[in-house]
């Protein structure tokens, strides 16, 4: 089942900007590069730097919760830590993550974004070797973007793919395959995956990522025709591999997949 990879995106600071890439380096039992190092507390999450572990994206400051925070424009330099951010009707900040006083003044810039919508005190975490991802072993999201226009079909109208907030998009699939993929192993351009899950689905993706308006139902509306709300997949990488733009993204053993066992077949 044979396709290519026709985006590639990171998102340093969860529920925050995603950032295009033309290459990644991939590598076994880990997450996606440089993916979701830091995420914003909208008050007391429990999260322990000194014992990081699994907290739900309900406890941060994510689309689903709070959709004002589309209009944060945010970029991470890797080598240096520092957080770029703009946003209208307030200063740039530049602001070094990597550093407490850096992490403070994003948090001090984004309540004054968000005003009254902040839920509670807001602090930047992280911890070293951590990621916040939406699912304890989600290492690396696909979006199989046929599904994505099966969908646009539907509704009758255009569907932003980053809605989804995917790491990697595959363009070349059958709509839908790959939520019958659970266990099956995969070529993502020179590394090797195995399929772990596909993703179901939460309001976030009902938010319009350019503007922050909640302007459609996609959750409702993937049950609503599919009877799930699953759209793209978590896989876990098995072998070290570096995965460019235009790379082949394939099942190269699909009588090994397993049958949908997360809900109705793919339709």
């Amino acid at each position: 089942m044979a396709g290519h990879i026709a985006a590639l995106y990171r998102h340093p600071v969860k529920g925050f900007t995603p950032e295009p890439l033309a290459r990644a380096a991939l590598t076994a039992g880990a997450p996606f590069p440089c993916d979701r190092l830091y995420a914003v507390e909208t008050g007391p999450s429990g999260f322990d730097p000194d014992a990081p572990a699994f907290v739900p994206k309900q406890k941060f400051a994510v689309l689903a919760a709070l959709p004002q925070v589309a209009r944060a424009v945010t970029r991470y330099d890797e080598a240096s830590q520092r957080l770029e951010v703009r946003a209208p009707g307030l200063p740039d900040l530049s602001a070094p993550l990597g550093e407490a006083a850096g992490r403070q003044a994003f948090a001090d810039w984004l309540t004054r974004l968000l005003g009254d919508d902040a839920r509670g005190p807001l602090q930047v975490l992280q911890a070293p070797g951590h990621r916040f991802m939406d699912h304890p072993k989600g290492d690396v999201s696909i979006l199989n973007l046929a599904s994505v226009r099966d969908l646009e079909q539907k509704l009758g109208r255009e569907i932003d793919p980053l809605r989804f907030r995917a790491n990697i998009y595959v363009e070349g699939w059958p709509p839908w395959v790959e939520n019958q993929w659970a266990g099956a192993g995969m070529m993502v351009g020179w590394a090797q995956a195995q399929v772990f899950k596909p993703i179901v689905r939460c309001a976030a993706t009902d938010v319009d990522p350019a503007t922050g308006v909640r302007d459609m139902e996609i959750t409702k509306a993937l049950f609503d025709h599919y009877g799930h709300m699953f759209c793209g997949v978590y896989v876990h990488v098995t072998r070290d591999g570096a995965v460019s733009l235009g790379d082949a993204c394939s099942q190269p053993q699909p009588e090994a997949a397993a049958q949908p066992i997360f809900g109705g077949a793919a339709r």
